[in-house]
């Protein structure tokens, strides 16, 4: 974890915050990770809102999961009042989770008929995967290098991004990273189709074939490539010749992120065989899914079958319709491109006179801001991007990085995010690259 807390410095940190970290590290162990230099402790949130126990804000420009806000009040009720009501599993006849998936299914091509739940996205891209194979009769997954699609033990093996020591499946077969930044728009599609296909080949040459083809197509982890628009659709129809299926991972690109669609793939003109989604989906209450075509499932369905005890239960199908019905009545997704052009257009005006900004890219709100060495060599910059990262940090504005070198700054809000708090991002931002050494 790059954007991270070394254990080594607690000799830097104030009484308090050293005593807190102490205790974390003797009640939870080595495995769970710390944001930033300075680690900072939260005690609420409302809206685009953190704060701590000083009643200080934080602008959080990082966080998707409470998609519609912190603490929205209609999820909070939505949630209470099904709490108080009724909490229990699929298994018995309720109408929440058909009105759920009635309000869902719209929103997908015609094609996507069923919705299947989980707790997480790491869930749903477990359970994709075991449908993909099912369905195939086939092993093998294609990513991209630096893919990140859960924490779970088969879905760990195919998320790249967790790092060299985490193993991936001999299964797995990774294609380059689909960089706009150094890569002819113009050519990215063909290129990227071209590399899967090598993939394919290697897959069948050594007997497992493709079962899968999985894609973030905001491609987060990657360090956020959005543009051009349709480069995915070469690569759909390499996945589908191989008799593969393509999975559109939309826990991070979905719910009106990339603005000018309501999922990610829609902007490349894809149509998926399944679509997972987490994340977002219940505004931080743990509620994923995966939408797909009837016959990947039928089979299934009859020779597995499935269940999950707390996927889409009551109390996760009341938050996860609150907060689709906050996106919608609020006009989310306008905001998110509203906002989102906005914000590109400032940052891209700081990169005229920052010559360590190489790019800014992305859609909706969901940004990338690339830091290199040297414009015309485009040599990534991480440390760069980890002082920016930690010093917005210290002016209060929560922000992270990504990509293979972590040089590209990862600007991912609530979609509430608003015009007054895109202006402090940028403004902090300003103050922050000055403070650098050689600022400019």
């Amino acid at each position: 974890m790059v954007n991270g807390f070394d254990p080594a410095r607690l000799d830097t940190l104030d009484e308090g915050t050293r005593q807190a970290v102490m205790r974390r590290q003797a009640l939870l162990g080595p495995a769970y990770r710390l944001m930033y230099a300075d680690p900072v402790a939260v005690v609420r949130g409302a809206g685009t809102k953190l704060y701590d126990g000083a009643g200080r804000d934080y602008l959080d420009a990082y966080n998707n999961v409470p998609a519609v806000g912190h603490a929205h009040p209609r999820v909070v009720d939505a949630i209470h009042r099904q709490l108080a009501t009724l909490c229990t599993h699929t298994r018995y006849i309720q109408d929440g989770i058909l009105a759920y998936a009635d309000a869902i299914l719209p929103t997908f091509e015609d094609h996507i008929a069923h919705v299947m739940f989980t707790c997480t996205g790491s869930e749903a891209n477990d359970l994709a995967l075991r449908i993909a194979r099912h369905h195939t009769g086939r092993d093998g997954v294609i990513v991209t290098s630096e893919a990140y699609h859960g924490n779970s033990l088969a879905t760990a093996g195919f998320s790249p991004s967790l790092g060299a020591k985490s193993p991936l499946g001999p299964w797995v077969r990774r294609v380059p990273t689909p960089d706009s930044y150094r890569l002819a728009p113009e050519t990215l599609g063909s290129w990227l189709a071209a590399e899967v296909q090598k993939q394919v080949d290697d897959l069948e040459r050594h007997g497992g074939g493709l079962a899968a083809f999985y894609a973030d197509s905001l491609f987060s982890s990657d360090g956020i490539h959005a543009d051009p628009a349709g480069f995915l659709a070469p690569v759909a129809e390499v996945v589908r010749r191989a008799g593969g299926l393509f999975v559109a991972d939309e826990v991070q690109a979905g719910f009106g992120r990339s603005g000018d669609r309501f999922w990610g793939y829609q902007r490349h003109g894809v149509t998926p065989d399944i679509v997972t989604m987490g994340k977002p989906m219940g505004n931080g209450y743990p509620v994923a899914g995966l939408a797909l075509a009837p016959r990947l499932v039928d089979r299934f369905g009859a020779d597995l079958r499935y269940f999950n005890t707390f996927g889409g239960n009551t109390v996760a199908i009341a938050a996860a319709q609150a907060t689709l019905d906050v996106i919608r009545d609020e006009g989310l997704q306008a905001n998110a491109a509203a906002v989102g052009a906005m914000l590109r257009a400032g940052l891209r005006e700081l990169a005229t006179r920052f010559e360590g900004i190489g790019d800014v890219r992305g859609a909706g709100l969901y940004i990338g801001v690339e830091f290199v060495t040297d414009r015309r060599t485009k040599a990534p910059d991480s440390a760069t991007a980890l002082a920016v990262t930690n010093g917005l940090r210290q002016r209060r504005v929560l922000i992270s990085a990504t990509g293979f070198h972590a040089n590209t700054l990862k600007i991912r809000p609530p979609l509430v995010f608003s015009r007054a708090d895109a202006d402090r991002l940028l403004s902090e931002l300003e103050a922050t690259l000055l403070d650098l050494p050689g600022g400019r």
